[in-house]
């Protein structure tokens, strides 16, 4: 058994279906492995993780409790005048996502930018 650390960076509104799509198979292909998975926003992504009347609650929940993080890059929630309080409960924020993709591959992880 290997452990795999992974970063899944999404900026683009269009690009969460595939991004939650990969994350899912890669769970399932690696399931006798450990893993380290976040998946981080920035960018207008980040509207994606506010909590009203999204519709993608159920699948992001399930993602949450495979250990799956999901983090926000603090500028861009700025930058789109979104408070931290509208964000779904389970999202991290950061204070940079370039700095927080940077950590993570300087840490190992894998990038991964569908």
């Amino acid at each position: 058994m290997n452990t795999y650390k992974v970063i899944f960076h999404v900026d683009e509104l269009p690009k969460w279906k595939l991004v939650l799509t990969n994350t899912k198979n890669l769970l399932d292909a690696l399931i006798e492995n450990t893993l380290v998975i976040e998946i981080l926003a920035n960018s207008e992504a980040v509207k994606f993780f506010i909590e009203t009347d999204n519709v993608n609650q159920k699948q992001l929940l399930d993602l949450v409790s495979n250990n799956v993080i999901f983090t926000a890059c603090n500028n861009s929630l700025t930058t789109f005048a979104i408070e931290p309080k509208s964000l779904f409960s389970f999202v991290s924020i950061v204070p940079s996502g370039v700095a927080e993709l940077a950590i993570k591959q300087h840490a190992g992880f894998a990038y991964i930018k569908p």
